[in-house]
């Protein structure tokens, strides 16, 4: 049964990284570890930091702002934890695919998809963001 946090037990971790390929792997790691912090393992902590690999790596193959910064975001909300990954390139908007087995890209959104209990985008002022909400099915205690 989802838990709901309180207005106490919320948590955000929330960073940048600029828009190259090689600081996938340290926001993949920083996730894993404030996820750790908040006492989350498992399926779980699997499933948000694939999906924040997925999110990031379209931002960055996507954005076509040079010099962008995109912003990675995760909360304790409502019972859920919230991925958010944001760029500078409100045109570009992200759009699900079906891939063939035979495509060799086009799965990031169709596989966060499958991983989140919902997924969407909004037009922020300056920027877009993608999210992903993961629902917390077991009792959970925030720590940290």
């Amino acid at each position: 049964m989802p838990t709901t946090a309180t207005a106490a037990d919320r948590r955000r971790d929330t960073f940048r990284v600029s828009k190259h390929k090689r600081n996938v792997p340290g926001a993949r790691t920083r996730i894993r570890k404030t996820l750790a912090d908040w006492g989350i393992s498992g399926p779980l902590a699997d499933d948000v930091t694939l999906a924040a690999d997925e999110l990031l790596s379209n931002a960055i193959r996507h954005c076509r702002v040079t010099f962008a910064q995109i912003e990675i975001s995760v909360a304790l909300q409502d019972g859920a934890l919230l991925l958010e990954v944001s760029d500078p390139d409100t045109d570009k908007i992200p759009r699900l695919r079906n891939p063939t087995s035979e495509e060799e890209c086009g799965r990031g959104l169709y596989l966060v998809a499958q991983l989140a209990d919902a997924w969407g985008h909004r037009h922020n002022k300056n920027s877009k963001c993608v999210w992903a909400r993961f629902v917390i099915a077991e009792e959970f205690t925030c720590t940290g």
